[in-house]
């Protein structure tokens, strides 16, 4: 099967500094895939590129086999670092958006799992705590029946209680084809969940290995190499 992302000798550049260096990887579909590293690793540029809205100093990354366009933001559901809704829309305002937007959306799915975390509909953004801001954002993201997921720091800034929910959360409403990136630093929360890891450090991939091999040939957790290969 073709991979759902490729990425082939993939570089880009800010002036001078290089945030992704011949990046060489391609991942899988049906896959949870861990993007980590440390802060200013290239994680977040890579997602960016792969949704469009960065573009390669050279090389290239294939998303399904095509540059990303129109064509590929149908089928990738991003959740970026940052709340990016309207504070003045209400939940009802924001699922009936979403409904309108992508024809992969699934009003039902959202307005279940709103229900599940007791978010009142009527309530508008701006009166969230940033916690439920990004509960609220990542439903929307994991409404769509999309095939690539690209989630970055979707843990970030939510409370340790409500990690297990979101990751459930996660878990339970995708696609078995498709795949889910979660890019985050907080390796010990997530690797419950991951199928495989890239390793990512100062724009390079350092390891691309299924967390199975890990455990079996290097005998440690994910966290525990992740310790090891990016200690200070």
């Amino acid at each position: 099967m073709n991979p759902i992302l490729e990425c082939i000798d993939l570089t880009k550049k800010f002036g001078t500094k290089e945030a992704l260096s011949e990046v060489n990887c391609q991942l899988p579909r049906g896959r949870i895939i861990g993007l980590l590293g440390p802060n200013g690793s290239g994680k977040t540029t890579l997602i960016k590129t792969a949704t469009g809205l960065l573009t390669p100093t050279s090389g290239q990354l294939l998303v399904a086999g095509m540059a990303p366009s129109v064509e590929t933001k149908k089928i990738v559901s991003y959740l970026p670092d940052r709340t990016y809704l309207s504070d003045w829309m209400t939940v009802t305002q924001l699922i009936a958006f979403f409904d309108d937007f992508y024809e992969d959306f699934n009003s039902v799915k959202a307005y279940n799992m709103i229900s599940d975390l007791g978010i009142d509909t009527k309530d508008r953004i701006k009166t969230m705590s940033k916690g439920t801001k990004e509960k609220v954002q990542l439903i929307l993201v994991m409404s769509r029946d999309a095939e690539l997921y690209l989630l970055d720091e979707p843990i970030g800034g939510v409370d340790p209680a409500a990690r297990d929910y979101i990751l459930g959360t996660i878990i339970t409403n995708y696609n078995e084809n498709a795949t889910v990136v979660i890019s985050t630093h907080l390796i010990a929360d997530i690797e419950k969940v991951l199928d495989e890891v890239v390793f990512i450090n100062q724009g390079r991939i350092v390891m691309n290995a299924s967390v199975d091999e890990i455990r079996e040939k290097q005998h440690k957790s994910v966290d525990e190499l992740f310790r090891e290969v990016f200690k200070c």
